[in-house]
């Protein structure tokens, strides 16, 4: 169960804004205090519920976050001790030895190049640890971590709930099995686990910037959160380029943020947005990010997310933009990431560059392609191309085939308004 996590309904007088910007921190000290991350979770769920009961009543803390840690942090030794007596008791009935306390303990002091490491970043990777299920590292931290509910998490990555659930279940009791310890890694340990992390956080800004499902086009705080936590490697690991890539390609593309969303709240497409209302600040300090990462010659592939984010950015208008360019970055990029996402990605841009039917002919080569059943992105960008051909009745098919496949009520909103155009207002969902 899962009462009071990010994702779910605050109570009355309880805004769900406060866990949200709560929960994860709170995750992350308990994780710190006690080394299990399991534990630590299930006890800030039941702080949240607690809090839905008392704070109704007594109002909102002063300091939500430390009255989530305190709480959470008791619950958690409650529950370490009946757990204990519990053991012990079947140990005597047994006539077997105590078992051993709960692995995962805190690591000791740091190393002095980590002081600048917080706990969100120390929980990210101890998510991922390289002795996890590397499917499962990522998913484990948008759950521990940001909170994210399972079935985001399961759209995010396209499959069904369930086996995510698994998947979350199991790198849990790993965790503990394993006493894998709450810390950033050492130098020499770095390397195993720093591309798990650049993906997370990159995951997280991801869950943020399109959300899988609920009512808002945008989810300001995941955004806000990942770029925190790039921000925080960068400062750890300055002359790491992929480091200053993943930062770069964040900030690039939230200083769109604003544009994002019309007067009404709806969905704006990039080609559509108004570019005065992106955040230039952003931008340059983005575009020198991802041009010195560029200069340092070890290519990879969040340096190349960040130059096409720059194609974007440095146009004057959405006909100005170098798509040539960016089909090409594309294509460099399959090297790295040789995944059905990248290829579509790519047919868009061949698309723009060439004309639909060359992009559209490689999107119907990925149609067959089981990892993009559950992707919306792809039969709206058939609908999109078949719609430039006149293709309008093909079209209209590619666009109900995406109503079923998003939850996400701004997306729907766009997907209901591009069929009904095509439609003339009939048979649009």
């Amino acid at each position: 169960m899962q009462p009071a996590g990010p994702g779910h309904q605050g109570g009355a007088g309880v805004p769900e804004e406060v866990f949200r910007a709560h929960w994860w921190p709170a995750v992350a000290a308990v994780t710190r205090q006690l080394g299990d991350l399991e534990l630590a979770e299930d006890a800030v769920q039941d702080a949240c519920a607690a809090a839905l009961v008392q704070w109704p009543a007594t109002g909102v803390p002063a300091s939500p976050g430390a009255w989530l840690i305190g709480t959470a942090r008791h619950k958690a030794l409650d529950r370490m001790r009946r757990e204990s007596r519990r053991a012990a008791k079947e140990a005597r009935a047994t006539l077997e030895p105590e078992p051993p306390g709960p692995a995962g303990s805190p690591a000791g002091p740091p190393e002095p190049w980590l002081a600048t490491a917080d706990d969100e970043l120390a929980l990210v990777f101890t998510c991922c640890h390289p002795a996890l299920d590397p499917a499962a590292r990522v998913a484990l931290t948008l759950r521990s971590v940001c909170g994210l509910a399972t079935a985001g998490i399961a759209a995010a990555f396209l499959v069904p709930e369930p086996t995510m659930a698994q998947r979350l279940v199991r790198a849990k009791r790993k965790i503990r099995q394993a006493g894998i310890a709450f810390r950033v890694p050492s130098r020499a340990d770095l390397p195993g686990r720093l591309g798990a992390v650049l993906r997370v956080v990159y995951l997280v800004f991801t869950a943020g910037h399109q959300p899988a499902s609920g009512d808002q086009p945008v989810r300001g705080d995941l955004c806000e959160q990942a770029i925190r936590l790039a921000r925080s490697l960068s400062a750890l690991l300055p002359a790491e380029p992929e480091v200053s890539g993943l930062l770069a390609l964040l900030l690039l593309t939230d200083a769109r943020r604003g544009a994002r969303t019309g007067p009404e709240g709806d969905l704006v497409l990039l080609a559509d947005q108004d570019r005065s209302r992106w955040d230039h600040a952003l931008i340059a300090e983005g575009e020198a990010l991802v041009t010195a990462a560029l200069r340092q010659r070890r290519p990879g592939p969040y340096q190349l997310h960040a130059a096409i984010a720059a194609c974007h950015s440095g146009a004057e208008s959405a006909a100005a933009t170098d798509w040539r360019q960016i089909s090409l970055l594309y294509g460099e990029l399959i090297r790295y990431e040789p995944t059905p996402v990248v290829q579509a990605n790519r047919a868009v841009a061949v698309a723009m560059a060439e004309g639909p039917a060359a992009g559209l002919d490689m999107l119907d080569r990925l149609r067959g392609d089981a990892r993009l059943a559950r992707w919306p992105q792809l039969p709206i960008a058939r609908a999109e191309l078949l719609r430039r051909l006149g293709r309008l009745p093909e079209a209209g098919a590619a666009y109900r085939a995406a109503l079923e496949l998003t939850g996400a009520v701004p997306e729907r909103a766009l997907i209901a308004r591009r069929l009904a155009e095509i439609t003339g207002g009939q048979n649009a969902r």
